[in-house]
């Protein structure tokens, strides 16, 4: 399969104090525009909202976006429920998961996201005596949040070096902080994303595996997700929200200086790092057979006890003025993925 570098984005839409219920604010060409709270986290994924803000789309459909950051789709599931957020960025193994233990709870209405190699890595101190995967039996692994599709491309990697999750310590750390434990011996790997690949690889750290290869390879990643009773009770603002998000996340498919330009604006990375770090695709199709695969994964490594129809929880977007062959990138130039070899 091949894989190419682009970015989606992810950012917080202003909203309602109750559940169910979109709040209108201000107003664009004479119309009322309903506020919305967007939860997004600062990674490349992310890219579409600011492009959406950025070019206005937001507001031709009658939106307001307010920007919420979250620590991951876990944190955000919860606030989708209470109607703190409308939308929010989710990581596809943790609405699965929910789908599986609580079906119609919430709805995914957009693509965000799918893995490039190198944009999901496992690193370690540019002195560790580690060399391959297999070289981790009984080390101590950090990823942002457990039973999350870090775990699960981990085991994934694990299982092909001979090993299983029980031969290791994986523990729950942020990952701003990842970094200053393995250089302090708390930790020997950690999995990490852009921005946060370079910026540790700039620092010394070394990338011991990709974690999106062999069986994990083009894995979707995240999409971006509304409460199942929004959508019943709002089906006006979420289609405008997908109109929006289609529109921005063609162009940031197809522009990768457009996410270069943007990152500084909502992430830590600065302008010459944005353009050197590697990011994945972004696709404009929500296509029921590529996310099926991550759920068929997470059935394999017992993240879910039975088979889950992906299909149930998609709310199908509009149809889109851009193909789906427009929403990927060449690959991008040039520069060492996150400073390791």
């Amino acid at each position: 399969m091949r894989t190419l570098h682009t970015v989606i984005s992810l950012l917080l839409l202003v909203g309602i104090v109750g559940c169910g219920s979109s709040q209108p604010t201000s107003e664009q060409n004479g119309r009322p525009l309903t506020t919305i709270k967007v939860g997004i986290m600062p990674i490349p994924d992310c890219a579409t909202v600011p492009a959406a803000e950025k070019e206005g789309y937001f507001a031709a459909e009658g939106l307001r976006v307010e920007r919420v950051i979250v620590q991951g789709g876990g944190i955000a599931m919860p606030k989708l429920q209470s109607g703190e957020l409308q939308f929010a960025i989710m990581n596809y193994v943790a609405a699965i998961q929910k789908e599986a233990v609580a079906p119609g709870t919430i709805k995914l209405v957009t693509d965000a996201y799918q893995a490039a190699p190198n944009a999901f890595v496992l690193m370690v101190p540019g002195d560790s005596p580690i060399r391959s995967v297999s070289e981790l039996r009984g080390k101590r692994i950090s990823v942002l949040t457990l039973n999350s599709v870090g775990t699960l491309t981990l085991e994934a990697a694990l299982k092909v070096a001979g090993l299983t999750k029980d031969d290791v310590h994986i523990s729950e750390m942020k990952v701003t902080d990842m970094g200053v434990a393995m250089d302090r011996g708390q930790i020997d790997a950690a999995w990490m994303t852009e921005p946060f690949i370079t910026g540790y690889g700039l620092s010394g750290g070394r990338k011991l595996a990709d974690m999106m290869d062999g069986q994990t390879e083009d894995l979707p990643i995240a999409g971006w997700a509304t409460s199942d009773e929004f959508a019943r009770a709002n089906p006006g603002t979420v289609a405008a929200f997908q109109r929006a998000m289609l529109r921005a996340q063609a162009d940031v498919a197809s522009d990768r200086q457009l996410v270069t330009n943007l990152l500084p604006t909502y992430t830590k990375i600065d302008k010459n790092a944005a353009s050197s770090i590697t990011i994945g695709v972004f696709p404009l199709d929500l296509a029921p057979s590529r996310i099926q695969r991550v759920a068929d994964l997470m059935r394999e490594y017992d993240y879910i006890s039975k088979k889950v129809d992906v299909t149930k929880l998609l709310v199908p977007p509009p149809p889109s003025s851009t193909p789906p062959s427009d929403s990927v990138l060449p690959s991008s130039p040039g520069p060492s993925q996150g400073g390791a070899p």
